[in-house]
């Protein structure tokens, strides 16, 4: 499952970029987050762009509540 791997992926990726301790919510800035996705996506060719778009506009209204932070347990 495309979708899937490339949720994991992102997990990776949060864990690695975090500056939160090993452990914790791996907060990333939004902006990251949605840089990496959308290249991500976009490489692997099988989601389509406005699947894309609604993830990342349901997790952007999420990290506006979080101090523009991702969360791993927002997605």
């Amino acid at each position: 499952n495309p979708l899937q791997s490339l949720l994991s992926s992102m997990k990776h990726a949060c864990e690695i970029l975090t500056r939160d301790p090993e452990g914790g919510a791996a907060r990333v800035p939004f902006e990251t987050f949605s840089f990496l996705y959308s290249y991500l996506a976009s490489i692997d060719g099988e989601i389509p762009e406005e699947k894309t778009e609604a993830f990342l506009h349901r997790i952007k209204e999420q990290a506006d509540q979080q101090t523009g932070m991702v969360l791993l347990r927002n997605f």
